[in-house]
Order: structure tokens, then sequence, then C-alpha cells
């Protein structure tokens, strides 16, 4: 069974899965994370997150750390010999129990190799949502990446197994970004997976400001995969919000109380959960459980929706302008992406990479909704509303990226 049949088979039966966002540069840490994630009284997957010198291809700062026994903020897969990855998940890695890497990666090519050679074949990212945020790797370098990446993939259907990749599109700099743009790049990564061949994909959506639109973004996610990925074994995966977290243990499990509510009323079959300690340090074992256990309880005690059939409103319509402009621009998709960032047809607010046009802006109501403030290119004249002309100053940038830790903490400061 792989990690798509997984995902599906255990949604099937009632199940929401929860994953951790878990990474340790040890592997007997590592091994027992994965361990405590099994073992936990829920649908898990596990989850090995990459450090970032690996992310950026740094491997020479990996592996100088991994010699003097310096810290990493993740698992350095490359520098690992595949005998000790391994071993990790000897005992773990199982039809009931898939592991995931994740990583960040806009040369990911050394990275899918490693995990290949450790037994593994499910991963996620993308060309743009793993090149834009995380450095100035040109687009289109990026695109060429990812599709060797997938090739490389797509030979462990040698060994019997069908690969997954999860786009990591809708989470891309998602705290000040409209949805539909954020749900648009989500599709075209997996349209761009699909095209190379892989047949199991997952599309993803980061929790955001407002709970409403937010439905709608996962709705439109969902529709837009029915109709432009019809023989794709797909799912939807949604991220409990990455931004900045409450500082109250109160306040983060409120919030993330919120991301299950939508995961389950959205129809997603898989949730990334955040820990209480996602304010100021990287999460322990023990606290990655609890947010399992914490997520899994939740859902239980929430009904399924009959019926998660919806429009997908104002988030599909536009999110469907942006990915058939897109697809208008040229037969190759890789090409069409990089075309489309050129010509400004997707464009990121206030995402500051040298192939991102910048002239698209966005801002955020009282009520938490995401609006656009200044459309650039992006093709949906017509289409959406902007309620205000004049410019968002640093000031108000600021408050923006604090209203959801502001929003979840304040019945509870008296904890901090």
């Amino acid at each position: 069974m792989n990690f798509g049949e997984f995902v599906r088979w255990r949604h099937a039966r009632g199940a929401l899965v929860v994953q951790p966002r878990m990474g340790f540069a040890d592997p007997t840490v590592m091994r027992a994370g994965l361990l405590a994630t099994r073992r936990v009284d829920a649908a898990t997957v596990g989850t090995i997150t990459l450090d970032s010198y690996t992310r950026v291809g740094d491997l020479d700062a990996a592996g100088h750390a991994l010699g003097q026994g310096l810290a990493l903020n993740g698992y350095p897969i490359v520098n690992h010999p595949p005998g000790t990855t391994q071993a990790v998940l000897d005992g773990v890695l199982a039809e009931d129990f898939p592991v995931q890497v994740r990583h960040g990666s806009a040369r990911p090519l050394d990275i899918f190799a490693a995990l290949i050679r450790a037994g593994l074949h499910a991963t996620e990212g993308g060309p743009v949502s793993y090149c834009l945020p995380y450095g100035r790797t040109p687009l289109a370098e990026s695109v060429a990446n990812w599709a060797a990446a997938c090739e490389l993939l797509l030979t462990t259907r040698q060994d019997g197994v069908e690969p997954h990749l999860e786009t990591f599109g809708g989470c891309m700099l998602g705290q000040l970004c409209p949805p539909s743009e954020l749900v648009a790049i989500s599709v075209l990564e997996a349209l761009f997976f699909h095209r190379m061949g892989l047949r199991s994909i997952s599309v993803s959506y980061a929790q955001q400001t407002n709970p409403a639109q937010d439905l709608e973004a996962v709705t439109a996610l969902r529709r837009l995969c029915a109709e432009l990925l019809p023989g794709a074994d797909t799912h939807v995966v949604v991220y409990a919000y990455m931004g900045l977290a409450p500082r109250t243990p109160a306040g983060a499990r409120r919030l993330f109380a919120s991301a299950v509510r939508l995961a389950v009323a959205g129809g997603a079959q898989r949730l990334i959960v955040k820990t209480v300690a996602e304010a100021y340090r990287i999460p322990t074992i023990a606290e990655n459980v609890a947010a399992l256990e914490h997520a899994a309880a939740t859902a239980r005690a929430i009904p399924r929706p009959a019926d998660t059939a919806g429009s997908g409103g104002q988030v599909y319509r536009e999110a469907r302008a942006i990915v058939d402009a897109v697809l208008d621009g040229a037969p190759d998709l890789g090409r069409a992406i990089v075309l489309a960032f050129r010509r400004g047809l997707l464009d990121v607010p206030y995402c500051i990479h040298p192939d991102n046009a910048g002239r698209s802006r966005s801002h955020l109501d009282e009520d938490g909704t995401l609006r656009w403030t200044r459309l650039g290119n992006l093709p949906l004249g017509g289409l959406a509303e902007l309620r205000r002309q004049d410019p968002v100053g640093s000031t108000e940038l600021l408050c923006a990226l604090s209203y959801v830790q502001r929003t979840f903490d304040a019945p509870h400061l008296e904890e901090v």
C-alpha cells in the first residue's frame, strides 16, 4: 500500500490522518520520534524533516555539523549513509505506517536519491513553492531540477511501489497571500507532477486568517483537482496555521482545533499538525505526540459532513482564472509557469524573489479575510473586488502578521 492509498484507506474508514513535521539529526532520536508517532492512538503517518543545510545543498556544512556534534534543525539524509537511515526505518516503516520526507529544496535531486536508497518513496515540495520563498535559485532552474527529481522518483516503480508527491504550493508565503493564488499554485504543481508521470499526488492548503475563506479554499482545491486531474489518485492535506503561533498553550490548542475543523468540514484527508511550542522553539517528541493526540481526538468529536461538495465561491473563480491563464501560456507546463511569473500572471504579494514581479499586493480585513489591494498583471480583472487602493504600510503589515497570534491568545493572556 503506497502513501496515497494508505491515506485514502484510513479516510474511507472515518479517520482524519494526522502527521507531525518532525525531524532530528540524531538517528536514534529520529527513530524514537517515528516510533512514538506510530504508537499514537490515531491514524498517523511518519515524517522525516530535513535540516536547513541539506535543504540548500550545503552538504559540507551538514557534514561538518555532524562531525563536530553541532545541533541541526532536522535530519541530514544525504550525509547519513543509506544503512543508517534504513536502520532508523527498520521495524517502523510498514504498509500501515508510511513515512514521508519533508525538505524545502529547489535542488532536490540529492535528497530524492538519498530517500530512494533508504527505501522511501513519498516526499513533497514543488518547483515554485520550494524556490520562491527559500532563496534566489532562478525559477527556470528549479523547474528543471524538479523535472529531473520527478523522473528519478518514478524509478521506484521498478520496485513495485507507487511514489507519492505532495505539492507545497498552497502553503507558500501563505500568511498574506489571498488563497486563490495559493490554490492555483498548488494545482499547477500537481499538474506539473502529473504530466511528469506521477499518479499519486496530494495537494496542500495552509490554514490562514478567516475560517469561511479557508473553507472556500479547501473546497476550491478539491473541485479543481476533480476537474483537472481526473486520472490521478489525489487527496487534500491541510496545514495548521504556519505563521506566528499563539504564545499561550490554550491559544495554540484553540487555533489548532480550528485547523482540524477546517480539514473535516472541507473533506480533507490529511492534516499537518502544530504544537504548543511553535512560538518558542523546535518541539520535542512528546509535544508532537500531544499535538497528534489532540488533533485526532478533536476530529473524532466532529461529525463528518454528509456532503462536502460545494462551488468554492470566489476563491474557486479566481483560482480557475489564474490556472487557465498559466496553462494557455505554453504547451510545456514548466515553461508556462516560468512565463507566467515573467508576465506577472503569477505574482505573490510581498515575495522578494527576483523572478516574482512584485506588483500585486494584499491586505487583511478586520474579520481576517485576505483581499487583493493591487492586482498587477494577475488575470483577475472583473473578478477580484478591490475594496481599497491605498498601500499597506509597515505598521499594518506587522499587525497583519500577528493577527492570528493576537486573536487566539486574547482570552488567555494571563497564562503568558
